[in-house]
C-alpha cells in the first residue's frame, strides 16, 4: 500500500520551473537504474489490534502511545505510520537476502514485542476483516488523496485506512537483454506478479464478512482510479512506457504551503507542464507526482513489487521476499520462470493489470485456478534450487518448502485456511507465544518437529499459519537509497 512520505509543502516560489522534454528525460533517467542485481529490500505493513479484543478499534492516543515507543527503538528499518493507524518497517537495502532477513527479523522481534507490552499485536492480513477506513492521520497529502480517490468510489479510503501489504523491492536489472536484463524482468514482473497475487491471496474477509475474494486488498486497488493504479500500456521500452505514463497521469494534488492542497480534475501532469496553471510545475513536484502513483510495480530506481498481500505468522514474510529475490535475481530460475509464466499472456489479453483477466481471476481464485496453480507450481520448483544458489538458510529454504508443501501443492492459499471472522476475535489467534518468539532465520535455529510433522517437512520451521497473525509494517528499501525516501 505504500502512500509514500515525501514533502510535506509546496515548491519554493524560486523554484525552476520543469519543461517537458526536462521532464521526460528525469523519468527516463531516475526510474530505471541498471546494473547487476545485487540489492534487496522489504516494506513490510501491519494492521495493529487489541490483543484481547482484535475486533475492536484502538484508540487515538493509545495508538499514538505504542507507535513513539517503536520509533525509540534502535531499530535499522524505517518506521512509519500509514493513513488508517497500520504500523510500516522499511528496511534498509541489503547486499544480499540473507542481510534483508536478518536485518529485518531483528526489527521484527523488537517491534513486537514493544507492542506486546502495550497490549497490541501486529496482525498480517491483507484487509482488516472488521474495521471500516477510519482515518487517523490529518495530513495535507491524506486530504487531498481522499479527495481525489472519492471522486472514484470507496475503495480508496478502504485501501488507506484497512489494508496491509509486503512489497519486495529488487534491482532494475542489466541494460543489456538476457534473464537479468531489464526489458525482460519488466515483461516478467507484470505476468508472475499475478502468480504472486494468488499464491499469497490472505484477504478473504471485510466489515464481518466474506467478500467472495481471496485477495480483497487486490480487488481494492484495481477498483481505484485506474489512470493511477494501472500499469503502463506495452509496445514501448520501459523507460518510454513509463514517462509517457507518468506524464499522462492526472496529478492527485498541488501542493501549498499555506491552506489545504488544491486537487484538480483531469490534468495530468503534462497538461500542467504546458499551461503553467495553476502554477508552473518543478523537479520537485514531478518527485511528489511518482509518490501518488500506484501501479503493480513501480520503478523508482529500482522495481518495487507492490501486489503480495501481507502474511501471517513470525516468518510468514520470508516467503514472498524470498521466492522473488530468487527467481528475479538468479539468472536459471529467472530464465525457467520466464518460460513459465509467458503463456499467461494470452489469458492476461490487451487490458492492463491489475484490470485483465488474469490478475482477477489471481485475485479472486488464488490457486484454486488451474492456471496459476501450474504456474506457482514451477515458480516454487525454480525457487528453491536458486536460493541454495543464493546462500539462503536452511531455516529460510525451509520456511518456502513448508509454504510450498502447504499451500502451491494443493492449489490453495493463505486465505483458505482463516477461519470465519467471528472465530479470529479469538485472543488466542494473537496471543500465540510463536508470534513473538520466531526461529533464528539466521542460523537455522528450529524447534524439533511436533507430532505429525510428516518426514518430508521435519526439520524445517513452522509456517505458523495456523494461529498466527503477524508483525509490524516497512517502507520497501530502495536499493542503493535510503528507505526512508
Amino acid at each position: 500500500m505504500a502512500l509514500d512520505h515525501p514533502g510535506a509543502t509546496g515548491s519554493r516560489p524560486d523554484a525552476v520551473p520543469l519543461g517537458e522534454s526536462g521532464a521526460e528525460e528525469l523519468l527516463r533517467g531516475i526510474c530505471f537504474k541498471t546494473g547487476p542485481p545485487r540489492k534487496v529490500g522489504v516494506e513490510l505493513e501491519w494492521l495493529i489490534h487489541d490483543r484481547e479484543h482484535p475486533d475492536r478499534p484502538v484508540a487515538r492516543e493509545r495508538l499514538d502511545g505504542a507507535v513513539e515507543a517503536v520509533r525509540a527503538l534502535p531499530l535499522s528499518a524505517a518506521v512509519t505510520l500509514e493513513p488508517g493507524g497500520q504500523l510500516e518497517l522499511s528496511s534498509q537495502p541489503a547486499d544480499s537476502l540473507m542481510e534483508c532477513v536478518g536485518t529485518t527479523a531483528a526489527d521484527l522481534a523488537a517491534v513486537r514485542a514493544s507492542l506486546g507490552a502495550a497490549g497490541l499485536a501486529p496482525v498480517g492480513l491483507g484487509v482488516d476483516p472488521w474495521q471500516r477506513p477510519r482515518r487517523v492521520l490529518r495530513e495535507p497529502r491524506y486530504d487531498a488523496m481522499e479527495a481525489a480517490l472519492d471522486r472514484v468510489g470507496p475503495a480508496g479510503r478502504a485501501m488507506m485506512c484497512t489494508s496491509a501489504s509486503i512489497q519486495v523491492c529488487l534491482d532494475a536489472g542489466e541494460e543489456e537483454p538476457g534473464p537479468l536484463g531489464l526489458g525482460r524482468r519488466w515483461q516478467l514482473v507484470h505476468l508472475l506478479g499475478a502468480v504472486l497475487v494468488a499464491a499469497f491471496a490472505n484477504s478473504p474477509y471485510r466489515h464481518g464478512r466474506r467478500t467472495g475474494w481471496r485477495s480483497t486488498r487486490q480487488s481494492l486497488w484495481a477498483d481505484l482510479d485506474p489512470g493511477r493504479t494501472l500499469a503502463p500500456r506495452p509496445g514501448r521500452s520501459p523507460r518510454e512506457a513509463w514517462a509517457a505514463h507518468v506524464l499522462d497521469t492526472p496529478v492527485l494534488c498541488v501542493r501549498c504551503d499555506d491552506g489545504p492542497w488544491e486537487v484538480p480534475r483531469g490534468l495530468t501532469f503534462r497538461r500542467w507542464i504546458r499551461t503553467g496553471s495553476p502554477r508552473p510545475p518543478t523537479r520537485a513536484d514531478l518527485d511528489y507526482h511518482l509518490t501518488t502513483l500506484f501501479p503493480p510495480v513501480r520503478p523508482r530506481g529500482h522495481l518495487e513489487l507492490r501486489m503480495i498481500d501481507a502474511q501471517r505468522g513470525p516468518d510468514g514474510w520470508v516467503v514472498p521476499l524470498a521466492v522473488a529475490t530468487a527467481l528475479f535475481d538468479d539468472p536459471e530460475a529467472a530464465e525457467a520462470v520466464y518460460r513459465a509464466v509467458k503463456p499467461l499472456a494470452e489469458t492476461a489479453g490487451s487490458a492492463l493489470a491489475p484490470r485483465n483477466p488474469l490478475w482477477t481471476t489471481a485475485a479472486r481464485e488464488g490457486l484454486a485456478d488451474p492456471e496459476l496453480r501450474a504456474a506457482a507450481t514451477a515458480c516454487f520448483d525454480a525457487a528453491h534450487p536458486a536460493l541454495e544458489r543464493m546462500g539462503a538458510s536452511d531455516a529460510v529454504r525451509g520456511t518456502v518448502a513448508d509454504f510450498a508443501d502447504r499451500y502451491v501443492a494443493r492449489g490453495r492459499c493463505p486465505a483458505d485456511d482463516l477461519p470465519d471472522p467471528d472465530a479470529l476475535t479469538d485472543p488466542a489467534l494473537l496471543t500465540d507465544p510463536g508470534l513473538l518468539d520466531a526461529p533464528d532465520l539466521l542460523t537455522g535455529s528450529l524447534p524439533p518437529p511436533g507430532p505429525g510433522v510428516s518426514p518430508k517437512s521435519a526439520g524445517r520451521p513452522p509456517c505458523g499459519l495456523e494461529s498466527d497473525v503477524p508483525g509490524p509494517p516497512a517502507l520497501p528499501p530502495h536499493p542503493g537509497k535510503a528507505a526512508s525516501e
